[in-house]
This record gives structure tokens, sequence and C-alpha cells, in this order.
């Protein structure tokens, strides 16, 4: 059974009972809880008040007024296309995977490795059911509904996601990583909860791929993290969506809602992120530093190419007393494509002696664009903040010199850009960083030769 979207978002404005009855049959099929089924209604309620924000820093035809995007249910069990993508993914690496495709999370691995140290790793449709309780708790509390129009739409008809949770005094022995693959013309709409309580860590990635479409598909997640007393939660990101035809047309939107909160003193959240895909991508990983001696870590890597338009950046919300955040962001503009960083940090009065520090370098290759937008809301004056960004572009006496010493000129560009990319490379998780680095020179060669 298939909704569109323009059925689901226009009937809402012109009908509210069968808008009622389409959230209860979404909340009936996933055998939902009453508080989850109103937490959905009440989202669509928002939808009639919530326009669609417009400053992006990107060109945007309205889908969805269109039929090219659309929410099912369906069964993956017996789907061979699946089968054979999952063993094939699995048989690659050997790790804690949460397998989402076509918005529905089909496997998860270890989870009953992981539950003799208490870790708490599965698919949120399951554990609504199982630990309702930790769900209604914390589901929707970092990033309310009504935060804006995307997060309300998420809020309102997610399909499924990842549900993490780190108890007390445990480092995960593990690398727990979920893999979320659009492989029919069907838009994406996850969410992800981490839990990490006081005193534990936990490293997790997720990876991101669609197959090559005939229509635009819209990908809008929500993804929570709360790190409590002396925790360190490292969120990584590989985004490798269809980018879309040669003129970037048909690819995936990429709208994506992210926020972290350190609730607790000495608390840590480390975002990394990798841009490579996507038609349009949209997202601001954000984080708010509540306790005391909080920390926040940013890093980000984006590369476009063609027409591809990235609008992204971070958000930093500083609340508690002697809080620091680091900021790393690189970008790649290719051909005519253009990137765009938009970051915000916030200091409130409050805020005692906190520092940031943020770095934003890009390169442009051919008719790329870079635009930086950064904001910095400081209300009190002892506090530490420093920005600085650097554009520039590949020069020719550069290439000439690396051919002089033998190498060709794909390998030039790589040297040089991966010399660019390399002190956020070795942040990733180790076992990751070489098919990183393969992900990488592929894209580049491609693009550039």
């Amino acid at each position: 059974m298939n909704y569109s979207y323009f059925s689901i978002i226009n009937s809402f404005q012109l009908e509210k009972i069968y808008c009622e009855n389409l959230i209860k049959e979404i909340s009936y099929i996933n055998n939902e809880p009453l508080w989850l089924r109103n937490f959905r209604l009440n989202s669509f309620y928002f939808l009639k008040k919530i326009y669609f924000p417009k400053w992006g820093n990107f060109f945007l035809k309205k889908f969805f007024l269109s039929k090219n995007c659309y929410y099912n249910f369906h069964d993956n069990k017996f789907n061979y296309s699946l089968i054979k993508t999952y063993k094939k993914f699995l048989n690659y690496k050997k790790r804690a995977i949460d397998f989402v495709y076509n918005s529905i999370s089909v496997k998860t691995t270890m989870k009953k490795k992981l539950l003799k140290y208490g870790i708490i790793f599965c698919s949120l449709n399951e554990a609504i059911i199982l630990y309702n309780k930790i769900i209604k708790k914390y589901l929707g509390t970092i990033v309310k509904p009504y935060d804006n129009f995307l997060s309300c739409l998420n809020s309102s008809i997610f399909s499924d996601g990842t549900f993490v949770y780190i108890p007390k005094n445990t480092i995960c022995p593990i690398e727990l990583s979920s893999y979320f693959r659009i492989n029919d013309e069907v838009g994406q709409f996850e969410r992800t909860l981490i839990i990490c309580d006081d005193n534990s860590q936990i490293s997790y990635l997720e990876g991101c791929t669609a197959s090559i479409k005939k229509k635009n598909q819209l990908h809008s997640a929500v993804v929570e993290l709360i790190s409590m007393k002396n925790s360190i939660i490292k969120y990584s990101t590989v985004q490798n969506w269809y980018s879309g035809n040669k003129y970037n047309e048909k690819g995936i939107f990429n709208f994506v809602t992210k926020r972290g909160i350190c609730c607790k003193n000495k608390s840590n959240i480390i975002w990394i992120q990798i841009e490579t895909g996507s038609s349009i991508t949209w997202k601001y990983p954000s984080c708010i530093l509540k306790g005391n001696f909080s920390k926040n870590e940013f890093y980000s890597i984006s590369i476009s190419n063609k027409y591809q338009q990235i609008d992204t950046g971070t958000k930093i919300i500083y609340l508690g007393n002697y809080c620091t955040s680091y900021i790393n962001s690189k970008s790649i503009s290719i051909n005519n494509s253009f990137q765009t960083y938009r970051g915000l940090i916030k200091v409130y009065s409050f805020s005692k002696k906190s520092k940031n520090f943020s770095n934003c370098d890009s390169i442009i290759i051919g008719n790329g664009k870079v635009f930086t937008f950064p904001l910095n809301l400081i209300n009190n004056n002892n506090c530490l903040i420093e920005h600085e960004a650097s554009i520039s572009k590949i020069s020719f006496e550069e290439i000439y010199f690396l051919k002089k010493k033998g190498l060709l000129e794909n390998n030039c560009y790589n040297l040089l850009i991966n010399n660019f990319f390399f002190e956020i490379i070795k942040k990733i998780p180790f076992e990751f960083s070489s098919e990183i680095n393969q992900l990488l020179n592929s894209i580049i060669y491609y693009s550039i030769i």
C-alpha cells in the first residue's frame, strides 16, 4: 500500500478526518502504543501551521506537491534483491549492523552478544514494543516535532530506524553501525535514537546509499543523541546517495535534522560526516552543551560535482559553564556545483568561560562555487570564540611540479586532496579509513579526469 506525499499533505489541509485515519492506519500496522499514535497525530496538526523554510542556499522545485515520493508498507523478508544485497554487505564487513532497506529495518546483528553487556541495539520499531518506557521518555525530546517542517513531517510518518542504549559504566566493545539503502522508488523517513548513560562510550557509524532511479526521492531523517555524565558518543556518517544524472536531476533530496545534547557534566559528542552524494543536501548536525565542562567536536568532508547543491554546517548552543567546541570543515566544489557552509555559535549570558575554534577550508575546481555564512551570537565577555576560513584553487604549478616527480595527473589530484582531508580522515574508525580513501579517490578521479 503506497501513499504519495501529495495525498498525505494536501488531504491533511483539506480533510482532517481522513488524515487522522491515515496516521492511525500507519500506527496500527506497526503495532504501536497509543502514546505514539498521538505523537504522530500531534505532529500532523503542526504541519498545518508550519511552512517549508526558504532560507536554504539552493534551488528546489516544489517536490512535495508531486507524486514522485512515496511512503509505503511492505514485507521485505522474501525480497531477493534485499537478500542478495544484505549477504554481500555482511560478507564484506563483520560488525554489529542494523540493515535498513527501503525505510524498514530487516536485520540487526549481534543483538544477543551486546545484550550481555546490557547494551540495547535494535530497530526502533522493535524498541517501541520491548522498551516502551525508554522510548516514550526520550523520543522527540531533542528534536521536537514542531522544530521545523521536515522534523514535523518525519514525526508524522517515520517508518523505522535504529535505537541504541549504552548502560552506565560501559564501553561498547565493538563498532555499531546502520546501513540505509533506498532500492525502490520510495522516500525514506528513519529515526535514530542513541542514549549513552553515565561513564559510558560508543562509536557509531551510518552508511547511506541508493540505487539509480528515474524520479527524485526524498530522504528526511531525524537523529537524536543523548550524552550523559562523563560519556562519549562518536557519531560518523558516510553519505553517498544517488546524485542524479549529469545535471544532478532525479537524484536524492537529502534533508536531515540531527541534534545531540550533552546534558550532564563532562559529556562529549563527536560528529564526523562525509558528504559525497545526493542531488541536494541540507543538514546541520548540532549540539546543545548543557552540562558543565561538556565538549563537542565537529569534523566534516564535503565533495560536490556537476550541479550538486550542498548546504550544510553545524550549530552549537552553549548553556553550561567551561564548555568547549571545535569545528573543522573541509569542502571541495567541482565543475558547476556549489557548496554552502552555515554555522551558528550561540553562547548564552549564563555560560561562563566557554571556548570555540572554527576552521572552514574550501577548494574550488573548475566553475565550482563556495559560500560561507558563519554566525556568532555571544552574550557575555568572558568566552573565547575564534573563526578562520580559507578558499583556494589547486594551481597549475602544483600539478606541474608533481608531474615532474613522475606522477600521473589523477594521482596528483588524489595526493593533494587526500592531504587536504587527512586531518579528518584519521578521525574515522580505523577499519573504515581505507574504504573511505577509496571512495574519495574514485569520486575525485571520475569528477576531474
